[in-house]
């Protein structure tokens, strides 16, 4: 198995063409819900999680108000957030 940075080195250097290329983005984005779906099963209302903000790299700490289709709302300290279930960290 390749390393991430293999990988990363083979897909910038590589002589792909656009169908090719289209055909990667479409397998991270179908693993990158497959992962979403996997954490949104864990967390329930209630459910004490963590998660860092990529807008100031913060970390933030709170309870699981509810669970959606594609994010969960977390409620904090510095107030409720709207979070990627991928982003989510179990407490």
């Amino acid at each position: 198995m390749k390393t991430i940075s293999e990988i990363n080195g083979a897909i910038m250097t590589g002589n792909f063409t656009n169908d090719q290329l289209s055909s990667i983005l479409d397998a991270v984005k179908f693993a990158r819900a497959q992962l979403s779906k996997v954490n949104k099963r864990q967390f329930t209302v209630g459910s004490l999680v963590k998660f860092t903000s990529n807008r100031n790299g913060m970390t933030y700490t709170g309870k699981v108000e509810k669970v959606k289709i594609k994010f969960v709302l977390v409620a904090t300290q510095m107030g409720r957030f709207n979070v990627p279930a991928s982003m989510l960290e179990a407490v």
